[in-house]
């Protein structure tokens, strides 16, 4: 991994942090998760596996540092290692065949229900939850799930738009 992959890699997980700090919860305190939507945006950047894992564990690290939930430090960790690390195997043979829009929606979707899924079951296994796991399913990860995808779906284009201007 060259330098400036990581320094872009560091920028978009700084910005995702900062931006998961002050957006205010939207539906039942639940919001965007901007560290989330950072992680996709770079595993369809980087096509190299090493990139993907420091960003696998640098952003466990980061959102086990920010989470709201008690005793989700560990379950942020292993849903970060466990998405990323999914999302990458799951992209390598379609990574040529579709297009970047379907690619950043597949993934985002895709992507933010199995980070919600694993972290709750790593919650469910570890802490316990507050509620049961199919409430907290449908009622948190799948409406995150369509959040994420549009707002990774506006940040993906901008970040493209931003690289085509700044390459010429």
């Amino acid at each position: 991994m060259n330098l400036k992959k990581l320094v872009t890699n560091s920028l978009f997980l700084a910005i995702g942090v900062i931006l998961h700090q002050i957006t205010p919860p939207l539906v039942n305190g639940m919001k965007p998760d901007f560290l989330l939507a950072m992680i996709f945006i770079i595993i369809l950047l980087n096509d190299d596996y090493k990139s993907i894992l420091i960003t696998a564990l640098a952003a466990g690290i980061f959102s086990a540092a920010t989470t709201g939930f008690p005793g989700g430090q560990l379950p942020n960790i292993i849903d970060k290692f466990v998405t990323c690390n999914i999302l990458y195997i799951l992209l390598i043979p379609v990574k040529k065949i579709l297009n970047n829009q379907i690619k950043i929606i597949l993934i985002s979707s895709l992507g933010t229900i199995l980070s919600g899924w694993v972290f709750l079951l790593s919650a469910l296994l570890l802490v316990g939850l507050p509620a049961p796991f199919s409430i907290l399913f449908f009622s948190i990860v799948l409406p995150a799930a369509l959040i994420n995808t549009v707002v990774t779906s506006f940040l993906y284009n901008t970040v493209i738009l931003a690289q085509k201007r700044i390459t010429g």
